[in-house]
């Protein structure tokens, strides 16, 4: 039997790329080689790089307290204002990974100048260390973060030739479905015939439960959508010490099951069925770090539901809630990255697969509240939504969050 988390999330930026008097070059003998070629011009990696060689030391300027802890605090909270724009469109499941939407924008701010960059600095909540954003610090950050955690990571840049689009979407798709290993088979149902710059990102993330669930005890029963509407799932049970906590002031249980390795799934619980709306609403890194500090070890017996989602999120429109909006116009200057003619994002897609079961996961892809730790009942069933997050724990990083309304439904 497969053991353990395998988490992936593939999400893709489509930058458009229009030059003034110029047509797409397309003759028939480079069709096919322009197909999966990697861009040469454009390699975000590769400059990343050169940057990184030519840096000074952070002493000299001045970035002594521009570290992971809070530049990871500061996309966390990017991460769960982004999950409350998607919250508040769908009634339905949600996952997304911040840490990859953050990452990629992070390349993008990287690459903007004036106020395409200024807008992305802001939307990612990182305008605190505006004077401090540049091409030498942040990659460092990004390799110490990737070294942190038990993730594979690949930023892939693909030249395309959308003349037979067709073709196109079929390569692109085999080559996403081969990369995933099958978990992603069909992420571009539909495609221009503009010439695209493809930006795929998938992140992998492995491990096992550190006590898993036993299988014996696993068994059908009532899950409460809401006062109308119930649906059968299967239940893991287990009875074990846990770390958990009540906050008073939202009403809700919080409770940490660990990973093997350095990660943990917090599982929030709403004391009242269907007030986990309210709860996303005052959803913050603070908030998240006070459940942390007040948690208590006691033993409790828990039901969890297995549960299997998969979403899919165009992510512009809520990028642009965030304020990030020259990005994906004419006006956007991304001179850092290119100086072929006009560059614009046409749009950023993200999907996200997670499976939790008896022995982990296998997927792809408010604050001065009152809490105590010793009033959580001996028994915990989680029989109704609730939402989950799972955090690397040596720089506190969100890697994903979720709602899960109805264990039943992809």
């Amino acid at each position: 039997m497969k053991t353990g988390i395998y988490l992936l999330l593939l999400s893709e930026i489509c930058v458009e790329i229009s030059k003034a008097g110029t047509k797409p070059r397309s003759p028939k003998n480079e069709k096919e080689n322009n197909l999966m070629e990697r861009n040469k011009n454009i390699n975000i990696s590769e400059e990343w790089h050169y940057h990184k060689n030519t840096s000074k030391p952070s002493e000299e300027r001045g970035l002594e307290d521009f570290t992971l802890y809070n530049f990871t605090e500061k996309t966390a909270n990017f991460g769960f204002n982004l999950y409350r724009k998607i919250a508040m469109t769908h009634d339905n499941n949600v996952i997304i990974s911040p840490l990859s939407v953050s990452a990629l924008m992070t390349a993008y701010m990287l690459a903007a100048k004036g106020e395409t960059h200024r807008q992305i600095v802001k939307g990612l909540n990182l305008h605190a260390f505006k004077d401090r954003m540049d091409h030498h610090h942040l990659p460092a950050l990004f390799k110490q973060l990737k070294d942190n955690i038990t993730m594979n990571e690949e930023l892939i840049l693909v030249q395309v030739d959308f003349q037979n689009f067709t073709q196109a979407k079929s390569v692109i798709n085999q080559n996403i479905n081969k990369r995933t290993k099958g978990k992603i088979p069909q992420l571009f149902e539909e495609l221009d015939r503009h010439n695209k710059l493809l930006l795929v990102d998938y992140i992998i993330f492995k491990g096992k439960w550190v006590y898993p669930f036993n299988s014996k005890f696993t068994e059908i029963e009532t899950f409460h959508i809401n006062k109308y509407r119930s649906v059968k799932v299967p239940m893991m049970f287990k009875s074990d010490k846990v770390n958990s906590t009540f906050d008073e002031n939202l009403r809700c249980t919080v409770i940490k099951l660990p990973y093997k390795g350095k990660a943990h799934m917090l599982i929030v619980i709403p004391e009242k069925e269907g007030d986990y709306i309210s709860l996303e609403d005052h959803l913050t890194a603070e908030l998240v770090e006070s459940w942390l500090g007040n948690m208590k070890a006691r033993k409790v017996d828990i039901s969890f539901p297995k549960f299997k989602l998969e979403q899919k999120y165009k992510m512009k429109k809520l990028l642009h809630a965030l304020g990030i909006k020259n990005l994906f116009t004419r006006t956007a200057d991304l001179s850092h990255l290119t100086h072929e003619g006009y560059v614009a994002v046409s749009q950023v897609v993200q999907k996200a697969v997670i499976e939790v079961d008896e022995e982990g996961t296998e997927a792809t892809a408010a604050s001065g509240s009152e809490i105590t730790a010793f009033t959580v009942p001996p028994v915990i069933k989680v029989d109704q939504p609730f939402l989950f997050m799972i955090f690397e724990e040596t720089f506190k990083t969100l890697l994903f969050i979720g709602r899960v309304v109805d264990p039943t439904e992809m």
